[in-house]
């Protein structure tokens, strides 16, 4: 089974997302923080990690850069899921080393299809 970190500030958006993904017979792991979300890719391994943009403490961005950069996490695909939906903010998420920006609101199809083309 594949695993999949969603990482998002809001409580609303991140069970969401993890019930859509539980439907679907992902194993989920949530983390409501960009430095949870570092700490948490390094110990889970995930398949596949979704990644809100605008959080408080570190952003999506910055936490994009950190685990594409290290070495045990840098080939974990990483998605971006944000309400930030202009071309500057896709193409700013794939210079950080996201692989795609899915944009709010979504539908469970445009998830489930990202997570399962990178699983």
């Amino acid at each position: 089974m594949a695993k999949v970190l969603i990482v998002d500030d809001s409580s609303v958006d991140l069970e969401n997302l993890k019930s859509i993904l539980t439907k679907a017979n992902y194993q989920v792991v949530t983390a409501n923080s960009g430095e949870k979300a570092i700490q948490l890719a390094h110990i889970e391994k995930p398949n596949v990690i979704l990644l809100d943009i605008v959080m408080e403490g570190t952003d999506g961005y910055r936490t994009c850069r950190e685990i594409t950069q290290a070495e045990d996490t840098k080939d974990i695909p990483v998605l971006f899921v944000s309400s930030k939906r202009q071309k500057a903010d896709a193409m700013w998420a794939l210079k950080q080393g996201g692989k795609a920006l899915i944009t709010k609101p979504y539908t469970e199809e445009q998830i489930i299809d990202q997570v399962a083309s990178y699983c």
